[in-house]
């Protein structure tokens, strides 16, 4: 045992480690401060019972789940504040995981935000604001050393499908312009509730309410994770179709390529998409066939996503049970 302990610091130290990161929106984590922003269900003590316990209880809940994913890294959608950030940090610690570095990006008048904890130290940290009247969540950029190799994390959480496309193209816009800046060679991860499907391009069309952009998408044709022809950038192509994004869905069989249900269908609106240089074979590396949804059998409930309860009936209240409406995906990168 001690000749594998003295092993795993060995590779640390000498460029083998190997880093978990995920993202997951864990649907509305509001604090107990009231800020005239929250939405009606979770306003302090108000009608529906959000109060001191129900909240202990969501935190707990959540840190659950984070807990038993076991990332170094995690980008988070959904969280109010930074005082709840911090007080899920500390129930985080009491299960046993300790993040020792976070950031965070609060959106004016926004109900609820992004952010990062990360066991690897974030050495800067800046929001990436869309609009200046507080309409689109600001998108979290973290530079993160992992033992001297940098990665830079964009935490997105984009318009919800409520409105068009053309709303989640201003967001993929935002971060190209951001993307263009960085030096070719630059690692990053895209991460978040992208609110898109992985092949947006074609479930949109579908939709006369989402399709305002005459079939032009934000995650597909923006960011280019599918090329000219409109076929998809595989691990492969990445390295030679020039400014083009790996989507990691294509990973795993299509039949899990899910993260969120609505109405009865299936969509996978959260990503993790890589940059060409996590896939040269230098510095920091995706470990192929590493990424995977996390999908424990305690995050379903009669074959529906376990999300937070609350009850409907007359006085509308919280369960106090239940955890998101989104399931949590990872993947694997090593030095």
């Amino acid at each position: 045992m001690r000749f594998l302990s003295l092993l795993a610091l060995l590779m640390s130290l000498f460029g083998g480690a190997e880093v978990k990161v995920a993202t997951y929106n864990v649907e509305n984590l509001f604090d107990m401060n009231n800020d005239g922003t929250e939405y009606e269900e979770y306003i302090p003590n108000g009608s529906w019972g959000w109060d001191e316990a129900m909240y202990r209880t969501k935190l707990r809940n959540t840190a659950t789940v984070i807990k038993d994913i076991g990332a170094d890294i995690i980008g988070l959608q959904e969280i109010e504040s930074e005082t709840a950030l911090k007080d899920l940090k500390a129930e985080l610690n009491r299960q046993g995981l300790y993040y020792q570095y976070y950031a965070f990006a609060r959106t004016p008048n926004s109900a609820v935000n992004t952010a990062l904890l990360s066991r690897y130290p974030i050495q800067s940290a800046l929001k990436l604001p869309i609009s200046r009247n507080g309409k689109y969540r600001d998108i979290l950029e973290a530079k993160i050393n992992i033992n001297g190799t940098f990665v830079r994390v964009f935490v997105n959480h984009w318009k919800s499908k409520s409105g068009p496309e053309s709303e989640r193209i201003a967001c993929a816009k935002r971060l190209l312009l951001r993307l263009k800046e960085l030096p070719e060679n630059e690692p990053y991860i895209l991460i978040g509730d992208f609110n898109s499907h992985y092949e947006e391009y074609k479930t949109f069309l579908r939709s006369r309410k989402h399709n305002d952009t005459d079939g032009i998408t934000g995650i597909n044709n923006i960011l280019k994770t599918i090329d000219e022809n409109g076929n998809p950038i595989t691990y492969t192509s990445l390295k030679t179709t020039k400014g083009s994004l790996y989507n990691l869905w294509y990973e795993i069989g299509e039949d899990q390529r899910w993260s969120h249900q609505y109405k009865g269908e299936v969509e996978g609106l959260d990503n993790i998409i890589i940059s060409p240089a996590l896939a040269d074979g230098e510095g920091i590396e995706y470990i192929r066939g590493s990424f995977g949804r996390f999908d424990a059998p305690y995050l379903f409930n009669k074959g529906k996503i376990y999300r937070w309860q609350q009850s409907r009936n007359y006085p509308k209240h919280h369960l106090g049970e239940g955890y998101s409406d989104h399931l949590p995906i990872y993947a694997m990168f090593k030095l």
